[in-house]
């Protein structure tokens, strides 16, 4: 770790946080120089933190050997210019093997996933939590999602076990039960805005007090997707309303015609910008040449806003 627990979490309070993909060559084999070179592209853009192997880097299709050298370039390329963040997760012992693994290379924190397919009980998710934060001296950003939605009262008894939750991400925009768990915890933890396609709540977010949130368009549309989140944190509403309109909403029809298309569209639009990551892993799929076709046009209008 290069920042201190303070730094990290002022990092994700104010600020754009970018997540990156994870670069495969032809044979589908993690390209190092190229996502090197993504990450250098990266970091000279204005944002905050640097969220790598998350869902939008494909963690849910990495070994933890490839995790390992993720983690390790991404260190490495940053150099402490900004905080990394890592992932985690699947299962208990999964997680803190992910944990261990972001720790030796040098991450800032990990980002914690859900566990694996099965339902899970509150007081059990909480236990998942507790037990992978505690084999990691890293900064931990749990992430409210899926299978692993903990309600506030979960957040306050995860929060009162371990002084290394720093963060909460929120992946499943119930801005209710997010307003709750805010007002219930407070200024204890930082609060992210984690859903698919986050520009499109961020409005919604801001209103309760969630300043930022992942932005996965940044991988191929970087200038507009900051001009964005600087429009909106100074409440420049026509702006907003105009990228709104003009690029996420049809962006989000794009994205909605097929599961998964949140992380294979970025891929293609990376692709078209003449900065290819290489396609997406089964059992994801690239989009067909006419949404391909869609997301060209897209990226046009993005360009000119």
């Amino acid at each position: 770790m290069k920042f201190s627990r303070a730094a990290v979490k002022e990092a994700l309070g104010d600020g754009l946080l970018s997540f990156p993909i994870t670069d495969f060559d032809k044979e589908g084999r993690f390209d190092a120089d190229s996502y090197r070179r993504r990450l250098e592209w990266f970091i000279s853009h204005d944002i905050s933190a640097v969220f790598v192997a998350g869902g939008t880097g494909e963690f849910f299709n990495l070994s933890l050997d490839e995790y390992r050298d993720v983690v390790r370039v991404a260190v490495e390329t940053v150099a402490g210019r900004l905080p990394v963040i890592a992932s985690s997760g699947l299962s208990v012992a999964s997680g803190r093997a992910f944990a261990k693994a972001a720790e030796e290379a040098g991450a800032d924190g990990i980002l914690l996933m859900p566990p694996y397919l099965t339902e899970c009980p509150q007081e059990g998710l909480v236990e998942y939590a507790r037990e992978i934060c505690d084999s990691t001296e890293l900064n931990v950003i749990y992430y409210n999602r899926g299978n692993g939605v903990l309600d506030a009262g979960s957040v306050q008894a995860l929060a009162a076990s371990c002084p290394n939750l720093i963060g909460l991400k929120d992946g499943k925009g119930d801005i209710q039960a997010l307003n709750k768990i805010i007002k219930t915890i407070g200024d204890r933890l930082v609060y992210v805005g984690g859903v698919p396609t986050a520009e499109i709540f961020a409005e919604a977010y801001l209103a309760i007090g969630v300043n930022t949130y992942s932005s996965a368009v940044f991988n191929f549309v970087p200038d507009m997707a900051v001009k964005f989140y600087r429009e909106l944190r100074a409440g420049n509403a026509e702006v907003v309303k105009r990228i709104t309109s003009d690029f996420f909403i049809p962006f989000v029809d794009l994205r909605d015609r097929k599961p998964g298309y949140a992380v294979s569209l970025i891929k293609a639009g990376a692709e078209i910008i003449g900065r290819p990551a290489g396609s997406v892993r089964a059992p994801l799929v690239m989009p067909t040449p006419e949404e391909r076709s869609r997301l060209e046009k897209l990226v046009g209008i993005a360009q000119q806003l």
